[in-house]
């Protein structure tokens, strides 16, 4: 089991646009299949986040993870949070139940900065992938701080997407 995560960001940084919407949503050619998110997840038996990751999902029209388990790092169950949905405040402890339920495949790290670099602290984290987006956002929340600059990242793989992004990823160790 890897534990993954794959981040979109501005050309200038931003993970987020100022307004605090991920930074792939001011992106026009942004479609989750073309920047290969769906490919990502079918490799995946579960998806870890964050509760403001995780809180739109709860009143989507459709589930975003239907075959797939879900954690999500919070201090409280979100209403209407399906009950198959694990919900624990400690970060060890949640890892231990993705562990223990884990089939053999990997898990998607879904996040913001903080959420990955909770992860990565805790020795979990083996791949940061980032896809870098043709637009320059000017402000919004930026991987670093909040992700370490003393991160050991060594290179994986870059590849060129249809949409003009670029995709890149990193072991983490």
């Amino acid at each position: 089991m890897q534990i993954r995560t794959r981040m979109c960001m501005s050309l200038d940084g931003y993970v987020t646009t100022p307004d605090g919407r991920p930074a792939q949503l001011a992106d026009p050619a942004w479609d989750p299949a073309a920047f290969g998110f769906g490919e990502l997840q079918a490799s995946c038996d579960a998806v870890l986040m964050g509760r403001t990751t995780f809180e739109p999902a709860v009143g989507a029209p459709t589930w975003p993870w239907p075959d797939l388990d879900v954690f999500v790092l919070g201090s409280r169950r979100p209403p209407g949070t399906p009950e198959h949905v694990v919900v624990d405040a400690e970060p060890e402890r949640l890892l231990e139940q993705v562990r223990a339920a884990n089939r053999g495949g990997d898990v998607h790290l879904v996040g913001g900065p903080r959420t990955v670099e909770t992860f990565r602290l805790l020795g979990a984290l083996d791949e940061l992938g980032l896809i870098v987006l043709p637009l320059l956002l000017e402000g919004g929340m930026q991987l670093t701080p909040s992700v370490s600059t003393g991160a050991d990242l060594t290179f994986r793989s870059a590849r060129a997407l249809p949409t003009g992004a670029l995709e890149i990823a990193y072991a983490c160790r």
